[in-house]
């Protein structure tokens, strides 16, 4: 049997993704939404660290998606909001 193995989404890809960044009171850390990927969230105690992780668990929210056979956003860079 041969297995096939999937490509690693390196961080340069994560990147590609918007991502908001504020500070949390309640929390009491710097929060990452990534808007493009439901669900998608990370936080960290300083801002550096909680966009480091964000990077992380992108990589990690495209693997499970793959995994489920969901489909994967393509980034759209940046979003506007009203």
């Amino acid at each position: 049997m041969v297995k096939t193995m999937k490509p690693k989404l390196n961080n340069q890809n994560s990147i590609r993704y918007e991502m908001i960044v504020y500070w949390s009171n309640e929390d009491e850390s710097f929060i990452v939404e990534v808007p493009e990927l439901d669900g998608c969230l990370a936080d960290g105690p300083t801002y550096l660290k909680a966009v480091k992780n964000a990077e992380r668990i992108i990589a990690e929210w495209i693997e499970v998606a793959r995994e489920l056979g969901r489909p994967i956003p393509k980034p759209r860079g940046r979003l506007y909001y009203a």
